[in-house]
């Protein structure tokens, strides 16, 4: 036995016997990574923090029957899993609040969106998370697993479907240990993986179809951003539209608005982003492993430019497939202030 699994084993014995340090010490290295499988499960940081704290009181009270058959991070994931799955019966789902401008008045969308509590995830605050190096069971590349198309296709899957896929196919548990986690057989993993993994195949894009983002922080990201930046800095329509794929998508949750297409999406931001010759000044960050920018609009009479939201782009090689706008009220999580002094 490694020294390090005494030093767990005693930490893990005296936390059983009701020692809160203890206790903390044995469960804090997984809290981050606790956080991302719950963002996975649920598509909101607020609601992941929610069910990480829930999960971590349901730990403590649970330390005494900790037997030591799975690793206290195969219990731990147990526990979230089944936190996470109490609160999608549950139905809680926290919108924002945030009012459009009464002169909001945009185009005919493409369609109405489902996932409105969608959330983005700090790219800060997945350094150094340990399962964003999936094991071999996975079938899921780490950037793509925290990317927001694909935790938007999870969000539309059942709540047991869901978590078969991200505890096997992102996290690389074996069936064994998922059907363990679910209280039921490995047949029944196997039957929800296979109607989840169609579902999701459908959902996202066929890498084969388009070209892959380019690696973060490379030239072409580089490059791409800075074109991005004097766009929205300019008010240019027409050359963000330059930047953008044929078939790009827009959408802002928790609105349910989304636009497919360069020609929708040049309406929009004529009619809606740029509109009274709006133009923005950015501050750049960046969340699920994608550039993004805290956007904010400029006052014509050299005052304090005031927050709009964050947008968060999905690359195709060197152009935008997708750009999502979340609200002001992500801008908390990102460091990000509600103004820019002049």
């Amino acid at each position: 036995m490694m020294e390090s699994d005494v030093v767990t084993t005693d930490l893990i014995a005296r936390a059983q016997a009701g020692d809160g340090e203890a206790f903390r010490q044995v469960v804090e290295p997984y809290r981050r990574e606790l956080q991302v499988h719950c963002y996975r499960m649920l598509g909101s940081l607020q609601d992941a923090d929610d069910a990480v704290q829930e999960t971590l009181l349901s730990a403590w009270r649970g330390i005494s029957g900790f037997q030591g058959l799975a690793s206290i991070r195969t219990w731990l994931y147990r526990v979230a899993t089944n936190r996470c799955l109490n609160i999608l019966r549950g139905s809680r789902r926290r919108l924002p609040m945030e009012t459009p401008p009464s002169d909001f008045q945009p185009p005919e969308p493409s369609r109405l969106g489902d996932v409105l509590w969608l959330e983005p995830y700090p790219d800060v605050l997945l350094d150094g998370v340990p399962d964003l190096a999936p094991g071999p069971e996975s079938r899921y590349e780490s950037r793509q697993a925290i990317s927001l198309a694909f935790v938007t296709a999870l969000q539309l899957l059942p709540p047991r479907q869901r978590a078969a896929v991200v505890l096997r196919d992102v996290l690389g548990f074996h069936a064994r240990e998922v059907a363990e986690f679910l209280e039921t057989t490995e047949e029944s993993v196997t039957s929800a993986l296979k109607r989840a993994r169609r579902t999701l195949k459908q959902r996202l894009d066929d890498p084969a179809d388009r070209e892959p983002p380019p690696a973060a922080d490379s030239p072409t990201e580089r490059l791409l951003v800075a074109k991005l930046t004097h766009a929205y800095d300019t008010g240019d329509v027409e050359a963000l539209v330059d930047l953008l794929t044929d078939d790009v998508w827009v959408t802002m949750p928790p609105l349910p608005l989304e636009y497919r297409g360069r020609d929708l999406a040049a309406r929009f931001h004529t009619t809606v982003a740029f509109r009274h010759g709006r133009t923005h000044r950015i501050v750049p960050t960046r969340a699920n492993g994608q550039p993004a920018f805290g956007i904010y609009v400029r006052d014509p009479h050299g005052g304090s430019s005031r927050a709009i939201g964050l947008l968060v782009f999905t690359l195709s090689g060197a152009h935008v497939s997708a750009i999502t706008r979340f609200d002001n009220s992500v801008l908390p999580s990102f460091g990000l202030p509600r103004s820019l002094p002049e």
